[in-house]
């Protein structure tokens, strides 16, 4: 019963005994007892257990303790996937300090912009990038800035040292023994995530301790993870901390199989000598593997299991990967999400459906995962659902403990992005009857035709089926008569050929009239460092 709105069950308190805060560091010490001697981190030549790698995290942390990093201060690193970057999503922030994982690929203008708006004390850098990292450091207002030089001796890149002493130097001053503890509060930023700033300065995405953690945990269960599994890092690191999936490894004792150049001979040997189980990436890694060289292909005889995200894979793709032993689980998110907050559960009445229509579904996002509280599709003026019919476009907002904190020094576009207390995410979608959601557009790119919405991802959809084709991005051409009508640039494939014609018949006998594109421009398309086609770079060749 309750008294003045008090009930008998509010009379505890917590205390260390009941109330431990949630962070993914606690995953590492528990490895590092249980399984010391288990493989942690594999990279060519190199090999560290889970009782090396913790020891290593605990000389990074103790180490840039040293150089006067304390709780709150920002370590900003560049880097592949390489073992420091697993390295730095634990020790970083053992030292209370928030790990800022900047693109590989940034110009060194937007580099020199997020070191000065992060307010960065400490840059562990690959000198791999050293060219770009010396030209952002000259437009850099923290003059104390402390640079510490990754050297990768496998990269098979000379390039120039620009710091004050390199990664390895730095953990021989690290204690072996530092005694770091969890965050006071599992609200705690924990790491600091740039987006891609298409339109503008890109903005920072704080994550929190808890956040990461439950994220840890719904995708142990939602991907159905077992003990020790063979995991290729093929998603940068950088990139939502590479879906965490190195924090999820870690609680898994997994073993995590680094990759610093992502291609097809690379995936397949990895594959075959670490006995990969499962691997993460955009679309375009399972185009990659699809169209592989013979000389590149390894057998193997277990399936592997790939996450991808990203825009919606063609049917033809899902088809085509799963022919070759990969089982392809597709799941939706943003940055501001953790990475996946949405996946594409599979039925167990789907299992008899054809080929075809099963990749079709497949390439639905599908429902909210374990960590993301709720996921709707709403009316982008009432803000009310829209029918399960898979047909009314609405826009995806999502709630949970796996959504951002906010953006750094911008409580503006923070509110923006929390309107009616909801994350409002600028993708667009229907829902289906079975409640899956199935992504349209982006909210900038879908196509208005003569009052007619066209999705991008429909046209893109159908130019995959195309034998030629290996990647199709469409875009909205400006029209005198009707407005916009679909643009499609054309990237074929290795050795084969399609002209404007091809593809213009192809359409005739796939698309209504107002969806088909009425010019292709064939070239290579400009991808970001995460396989995302970048749109923006397209439309400056037709406005």
């Amino acid at each position: 019963m309750s008294k003045n709105g008090i009930s008998m069950y509010d009379d505890f308190d917590k205390v260390k005994a009941n109330h431990v805060p949630l962070s993914p560091l606690s995953f590492l010490p528990r490895a590092a007892s249980f399984y010391p001697d288990k493989e942690a981190v594999v990279y060519g030549n190199r090999h560290y257990t889970w009782a090396q790698t913790y020891e290593r995290c605990k000389r990074l942390a103790s180490a840039i303790n040293k150089l006067g990093v304390s709780k709150g201060d920002t370590v900003s690193v560049i880097a592949t996937n390489t073992p420091e970057m697993v390295e730095a999503h634990f020790g970083i922030a053992m030292a209370g300090a928030v790990l800022n994982s900047i693109n590989v690929r940034l110009d060194s203008d937007t580099i020199a912009y997020i070191l000065n708006h992060s307010e960065a004390k400490i840059l562990i850098s690959d000198t791999g990038f050293s060219t770009s990292v010396k030209e952002a450091l000259k437009q850099v207002e923290n003059k104390n800035l402390i640079i510490i030089d990754i050297e990768d001796s496998q990269s098979g890149i000379k390039s120039e040292t620009i710091g004050s002493m390199d990664y390895e130097k730095l953990l021989e001053t690290g204690d072996p023994n530092y005694d770091w503890s969890l965050p006071d509060d599992e609200w705690d930023a924990l790491s600091l995530n740039y987006t891609s700033g298409t339109s503008g300065k890109p903005k920072g995405v704080v994550y929190h301790h808890r956040g990461s953690y439950l994220m840890t945990m719904g995708t142990i269960s939602d991907w159905r993870l077992p003990m020790h599994p063979s995991y290729l890092y093929t998603v940068p690191l950088f990139h939502c901390n590479g879906w965490g999936h190195a924090w999820t490894m870690t609680a898994l004792a997994g073993k995590i199989v680094c990759c610093r150049q992502v291609s097809a001979m690379a995936i397949y040997d990895a594959i075959n000598t670490q006995r990969v189980t499962h691997l993460g990436g955009a679309p375009i890694i399972l185009g990659m593997i699809i169209n592989a060289e013979s000389s590149d292909r390894k057998e193997f005889s277990h399936t592997v299991e790939i996450m991808t995200a990203g825009a919606p894979p063609p049917a033809a793709i899902l088809e085509g990967i799963e022919k070759l032993g990969f089982n392809v689980t597709h799941v939706y998110g943003l940055t501001e999400t953790y990475g996946h907050a949405v996946m594409c559960f599979w039925q167990d009445q789907w299992d008899d459906t054809d080929f075809t229509q099963r990749a079709i579904i497949k390439a639905r996002q599908g429902v909210a995962m374990t960590a993301t509280e709720s996921t709707r599709v709403v009316d982008l003026n009432t803000r009310e659902d829209v029918p399960k019919d898979g047909k009314t476009i609405g826009e995806i907002v999502l709630q949970g403990n796996t959504i951002m904190k906010g953006y750094l020094k911008n409580k503006e576009a923070t509110a923006e992005a929390f309107e009616g207390g909801w994350f409002r995410s600028g993708d667009l979608a229907v829902m289906h009857e079975s409640g899956y959601i199935e992504i349209k557009d982006r909210l900038k790119d879908i196509i208005i035709s003569g009052g007619e919405n066209v999705s991008s991802v429909e046209v893109e959809g159908v130019l995959h089926r195309h034998p030629a084709v290996s990647i199709a991005a469409v875009i909205a051409k400006p029209d005198e008569k009707w407005g916009e009508v679909p643009c499609a640039f054309i990237e074929l494939k290795s050795g084969e050929s399609a002209s404007e014609e091809d593809l213009t018949n192809f359409c005739k006998e796939n698309l209504a009239g107002f969806k088909r594109p009425k010019q292709f421009i064939f070239c290579e398309i400009p991808k970001t460092a995460t396989g995302k086609l970048q749109k923006f770079e397209l439309r400056k060749q037709i406005s």
